[in-house]
C-alpha cells in the first residue's frame, strides 16, 4: 500500500504544470470532449507507466543493492532539481486537429509526450524502489489522473487557483528528501 500511496502523491505533484498537464488543457480546449480525453489519458498512462515500471524492476534485478541505492538517490535528487524547471508546451508538441477522434488523439499524444517525462522517469525510479510493480503502476496512474482530469473538466479556472510555483517547490523538496533518504540508506534503518 505504501508503494501505491507514495507513487500517487509523487506523480500527482510532479504532474502539476508539467507538459502533459498543459497538453490536457490544450486537448480539452480544442476537442471539447472531456470523457474521451480522460479515457485516452488513462489508456496512455497505463501503457506508458507499465513499461516504465517494468524497466525499473528489470534494473533492480540486474544491479546490486548498493548500486541501486545510489542510482535511486541521485535520480530522486535530479528529479527534485528538474521539478524547479517549469515545462512549456512547444508548438511542435501541440496536438493537431482530431483526425482519429478525441480518445485516440489523446491516447497517442499523451503516450508520445510522456516519453522521457518527469513522471515516466519517476515511475522507473519508484518501481526500482518498491517491489510491488502493480501498486506502483496503479499509484502513478491515479496520480496522473488526479492531476489531469480536473484540468480537462475545469481548465483555465483551475490553473489560476493552483499556485504552480509552490507545488513545484513542494514536489522538489519531496524528491530531494527521498533522494537523501536513499543515499543515507534510511529505508533500511526504519
Amino acid at each position: 500500500m505504501e508503494a501505491f500511496l507514495v507513487s500517487t502523491g509523487i506523480v500527482a505533484l510532479a504532474e502539476m504544470g508539467d507538459k502533459t498537464q498543459l497538453l490536457a488543457l490544450v486537448l480539452a480546449a480544442r476537442l471539447k470532449k472531456p470523457l474521451p480525453i480522460c479515457l485516452g489519458i488513462l489508456a496512455a498512462t497505463l501503457v506508458n507507466h507499465a513499461c516504465a515500471a517494468a524497466v525499473g524492476q528489470w534494473i533492480t534485478l540486474h544491479l546490486g543493492a548498493d548500486a541501486m541505492r545510489w542510482i535511486l538517490g541521485v535520480s530522486f535528487l535530479a528529479m527534485g532539481a528538474w521539478m524547479l524547471i517549469p515545462d512549456k508546451l512547444d508548438d511542435d508538441d501541440a496536438p493537431k486537429p482530431a483526425r482519429f477522434g478525441a480518445f485516440l488523439t489523446t491516447t497517442i499524444a499523451f503516450f508520445i509526450v510522456e516519453m522521457g517525462d518527469k513522471t515516466q522517469i519517476a515511475t522507473v525510479a519508484l518501481a526500482a524502489k518498491y517491489s510491488a510493480l502493480a501498486w506502483v503502476v496503479a499509484g502513478t496512474t491515479v496520480g496522473m489522473m488526479l492531476a489531469n482530469a480536473p484540468v480537462v473538466y475545469f481548465g483555465d479556472k483551475l490553473t489560476k487557483i493552483v499556485p504552480i510555483k509552490v507545488v513545484h517547490i513542494v514536489c522538489a523538496l519531496i524528491f530531494a528528501a527521498l533522494g537523501v533518504a536513499a543515499l543515507l540508506n534510511l529505508g533500511e534503518m526504519l
